[in-house]
């Protein structure tokens, strides 16, 4: 009887897919979603996924660090019908309000400052709670896999009832979650398409130090990939084999803003350069590297043909590529009066408020967006900042995979 209704069950999901599959737009490449780390930040992810959802984009892969390895997990790990109740149900949870007299008291005299500070002392009951062998000082022998601030165990019990790993794992939907070796600092992605998907994961790249703990995965301890590297995208864009690409990059931090006047601007001004984690640059080099690709194709293809298929020069052509990546950039304006205790503000005011910049940001995206653009074909990777205005390519053929590359 159980092995019937599992049966039925997938039977059902098939379906589904089948279903929103067949209402999904025709988009130039497989759509990638890149979700940036920042805490309460991740509120704006919220509602750009939203968006995308209502018309009728679905990722075919996620790859995220810190919050965003937790929304994309909450993403890949449910299937598209469930995913926007999911991900709102986990938001709803970690929503931080005035609770009792006391509380509401402060509220109203500080405002959102107010739950921040409580934030700090208190934690958040669904996500982290405070550690306590952290009284016993910053230099008291505790052990990695202790040391911190928080313990992160009730953000296992709120995961676990909010994603099916099994569906995960079945890899409808490819997920990659950053995480950065403790030891060697070395970066590296867990990828569904290569092993299994389970909570150590998620949580190691959540595991943002010194607040959360580090966790151990086959031996070895990872902490949160933030901290090398908080936008992801050079990891689709050096994906094996590449294939022709849609990816929105959303970013939650800004690179740019004013000069800070004050040490607790300062803190939040550093907060922006080093978790938007040089992704302009990386975006550029990127599509140097890819540019370099498409020459090397176009001079092997310019050769006579009995000199194009010697084996040295069928060698050296293989490092050319001839996918073109569209890269969609939506970068969070921020909310009126947030400092820089912006990425622990779990308020219901800010998560609604970053969740709403979320959603009209990318609806005015998508509406302002042209069904066709013409592309240089010598360009593999092309830029759409929507801060800029720039056009967007929704139109045209899904492309499988194309060309050899290394």
């Amino acid at each position: 009887m159980k092995a019937l209704q599992r049966k039925k069950h997938i039977a059902g999901k098939q379906t589904q897919r089948a279903h929103h599959s067949a209402a999904q737009p025709s988009l130039p490449g497989q759509v990638v979603l890149v979700l940036q780390g920042g805490g309460a930040l991740g509120a704006y992810q919220i509602g750009v996924y939203q968006a995308l959802h209502e018309a009728g984009i679905e990722p075919h892969w996620v790859i995220g660090t810190s919050i965003g390895a937790i929304n994309g997990a909450l993403i890949a790990g449910n299937p598209p019908h469930q995913r926007l109740e999911r991900l709102h149900a986990f938001w709803k949870r970690v929503e931080q309000n005035p609770g009792g007299p006391l509380a509401a008291f402060w509220f109203s005299l500080l405002g959102n400052a107010s739950i921040n500070w409580l934030t700090l002392a208190g934690g958040i009951p669904a996500f982290c709670v405070p550690n306590p062998m952290a009284v016993l000082g910053q230099h008291a022998q505790v052990g990695v896999e202790n040391a911190a601030y928080y313990l992160t165990t009730p953000l296992r019990g709120t995961l676990a009832g909010l994603l099916d790993l099994d569906y995960l794992n079945e890899r409808h939907t490819r997920l990659s979650l950053g995480a950065v070796k403790v030891c060697s600092g070395e970066m590296r992605y867990f990828d569904s398409r290569n092993e299994p998907i389970t909570m150590d994961h998620i949580m190691a790249s959540g595991a943002l130090p010194p607040a959360f703990p580090a966790v151990r995965i086959d031996g070895e301890l990872y902490w949160d990939g933030g901290i090398y590297s908080n936008t992801p995208i050079e990891a689709v864009l050096d994906d094996h084999p590449r294939r022709n690409s849609l990816i929105f990059a959303v970013d939650v931090w800004r690179p740019d803003g004013p000069a800070p006047d004050t040490l607790w601007q300062v803190v939040g001004r550093e907060k922006d350069i080093k978790y938007s984690s040089r992704a302009n640059n990386h975006i550029a080099r990127q599509k140097q590297i890819h540019h370099l690709r498409h020459v090397i194709l176009g001079l092997a293809k310019a050769m006579p043909e009995k000199l194009r298929n010697s084996q040295e020069i069928k060698e050296l052509a293989s490092w050319g590529c001839q996918t073109t990546m569209h890269v969609v950039r939506l970068v969070a304006s921020g909310i009126s009066g947030e400092d820089q205790m912006k990425d622990i503000d779990f308020t219901r005011a800010g998560i609604q408020a970053r969740r709403q910049a979320g959603y009209d940001d990318t609806r005015h995206m998508l509406d302002d967006a042209p069904r066709s653009r013409p592309v240089d074909p010598i360009e593999g990777v092309i830029i759409h900042d929507t801060m800029s205005g720039a056009p967007l390519p929704l139109g045209g053929g899904v492309d499988g995979f194309a060309g050899r590359t290394k």
